[in-house]
């Protein structure tokens, strides 16, 4: 339901109290309402979402919140970017309702013993592997945003595409009264997903992570040709090591709803090439369709 842009501040909240109350307004006036979930330092990619919610809603909320517990000790969360004003800007522009910017203190008041956790299925491989403290710390946030915003539709980039699945196996088992909706990622010129992280790359190493990208675009026009899938991992993992990726904790080829593993044979319509990598010391991670 698009919108005409407005060049007022972005209005911005920060406890759940005050959230409410502007919702419950907007629902009193027969409103629709789409919530988008990020943790700032935003890019076109991220207003992206709040396009795509702005044209499936009547009102747009915003939440950035660099979530704790979704860090393990030896991540970034302290170095992780951020710039509320310029994130607010960029909202406001985007034609954004309302930002939730909560404190840690707000998420997590004192005493908090609560977790949700998406124990098996979709959470296990790739990055339950990797970062297995990952997908507890994101239903965790994701349900506790859900449960304080009452959004109709909540949009998620599928740049993270095993967290949108963690996220709609939360929402169906705890019959939250949402749809999740996953949008297209978004890419620089040479195809690079969108990412906040992407500013810890240097130049050298901007310009030598165009062969991820590059590595994916292969993986999916080799399975389309009836390559083995162990075949194209073991290639994109040469590829990629040859390209100065100095670490590659996956390259994978699993079904894009279950995320099992694919036996022999051509691959089925519905596949997916999962990736995570280090570049230097900025880990990337992307997924294509097959």
């Amino acid at each position: 339901m698009p919108r005409a842009m407005s060049i007022r501040p972005l209005p911005v909240v920060r406890t759940v109290a005050e959230l409410r109350a502007i919702v419950a307004g907007w629902r009193a006036a027969g409103e629709r309402v789409a919530l988008v979930p990020t943790m700032g330092a935003l890019h076109a990619g991220h207003l992206s979402l709040v396009d795509l919610a702005g044209r499936l809603a009547d009102r747009t909320v915003a939440s950035i919140f660099v979530n704790p517990a979704q860090f393990a000790p030896h991540e970034d969360f302290d170095a992780y970017p951020r710039g509320e004003d310029r994130d607010a800007a960029l909202l406001a522009d985007a034609g954004c309702d309302l930002l939730f910017a909560p404190s840690a203190r707000e998420m997590y008041p004192a005493g908090f013993a609560t977790a949700v956790s998406v124990a098996t299925g979709v959470s296990e491989p790739l990055e339950g592997v990797s970062r297995p403290h990952f997908f507890g710390g994101v239903a965790t946030v994701v349900a506790k945003l859900l449960i304080q915003a009452g959004p109709d539709v909540a949009i998620f980039g599928e740049k993270d595409y095993q967290q949108l699945l963690v996220i709609r196996r939360m929402a169906r088992d705890l019959d939250l009264p949402v749809e999740i909706i996953g949008a297209p990622t978004t890419r620089e010129a040479d195809g690079l997903a969108m990412s906040s992280r992407n500013a810890y790359l240097t130049p050298e190493e901007r310009a030598a992570a165009r062969a991820l990208p590059a590595a994916m675009r292969y993986a999916v026009a080799a399975l389309r040709d009836g390559g083995e899938a162990v075949d194209v991992e073991g290639a994109v993992m040469a590829s990629l090591t040859g390209a100065g990726f100095g670490r590659i904790d996956y390259v994978e080829i699993r079904d894009g709803e279950t995320l099992e593993r694919l036996g022999p044979g051509p691959v089925s319509p519905g596949a997916r090439v999962f990736v995570a990598a280090w570049m230097g010391k900025t880990r990337l991670i992307d997924n294509w369709a097959v």
